[in-house]
This record gives C-alpha cells, structure tokens and sequence, in this order.
C-alpha cells in the first residue's frame, strides 16, 4: 500500500509540473489528424470486487475531428491484483471514446465498450470457486490534459454485466489514472 501512495504521490507530482509548464499543446495545429499512443494506467477499485488494486497498460488511437473534438479506439490489458484471499483477474478492455478539448490543453473524455475476462471472478485461493469468466460492458468518463506528446487523464469506470442471472455481485467500478504518450 505505501508502494502505491507513493507511485500516485509521484504521478500527481509529474502532472503538477505539466500543468504549470507553458507548452505548446498537440491539439493547436494538428498536421495529422491520427495519433497513436500508448499508456501505463492504475487504479482504486471502488466496490464490487475483493482486489482493490488495477494496473494496465493500453494503446490508443486517435483521430481528431477538428481542433477541439477527437474520437479513440482504446485496448490493452488490466490485471486487478490479487488479495490474501483471491486470485488476480484479467481483462482485456476494447472501448470507443471522445475527447472534447476545453482550451488549453485541458478536455473532457467519454468511453464505451466491452471488457473480457480472461480469469474467472472472484475467485478464492486454491479453489475453483468463482463466478464464470464473462464479458462485460464498460464506461468511463474523465478529464485529463494533453501537452506535445503526453496525456494525463483521471477517469472513473464502470464494469457490468454477467450473462447469469444466478451471479448479482459482479459488477464493480474503479478511480483511474493514465499516463500516455502519443507518437
């Protein structure tokens, strides 16, 4: 737990020295309108789900409609650790998304898409006990700022959904944080 208070006291520190630099952004005079980046995330998971911990990477596409609108593509992986009593779970996210840039640097984002399993839920050490492993919807919406090649975004995110009627305690949401860089 302190190794995580002090990976977000870092991160909260790198973006602090961003946000006060005078740069340039990338959303100012786009010469091509794709960007592709790529990214470290971590979340706090809220409810839901034994782990409370996420940490993934992901790679995005970007496309900017115009100065201040973009549509992604966003895939990667999740691992959400393991606890004293539960395994890790996988999830592999592909979600299709909206930035709506504010000035500056500074947007509002939007996300939908599928998350699938690549473990099975909840499941207790050394046994096979959990729910089935499943796909499941997600969203998310956040803020974040973009300068030259790097996007710092703070996301809240949403995972429901369990194709069994018999399951009611698989749907779980996060706090996020991501760290990308766009080439």
């Amino acid at each position: 737990m302190k190794t995580l208070k002090n990976l977000f006291a870092a991160v909260l520190a790198t973006c602090l020295f961003v946000l006060t630099a005078k740069a340039q952004t990338t959303q100012s005079s786009p010469s091509n309108p794709w960007h592709f980046g790529v990214g470290l995330e971590s979340g706090i998971t809220l409810s839901g789900i034994a782990s409370k911990t996420e940490f993934g990477a992901t790679g995005r596409l970007q496309y900017d409609v115009s100065k201040n609108f973009a549509l992604t593509l966003t895939s990667g992986y999740y691992e959400f650790l393991g606890t004293n009593v539960r395994n890790a779970m996988g999830m592999v996210p592909v979600k299709l998304g909206v930035k709506a840039f504010v000035g500056s640097g500074f947007y509002f984002s939007g996300e939908a898409g599928a998350g699938i399993e690549t473990q099975d839920f909840n499941v207790l050490k050394n046994t096979n006990y959990g729910i089935p492993k499943t796909t499941k919807l997600l969203w998310s919406g956040g803020f974040g700022y973009a300068v030259k090649s790097w996007d710092f975004s703070l996301r809240y995110e949403g995972f429901t959904g369990n194709n069994k009627a018999s399951y009611d305690n698989s749907n779980f949401s996060l706090v996020g944080l991501r760290v990308g860089y766009s080439f």
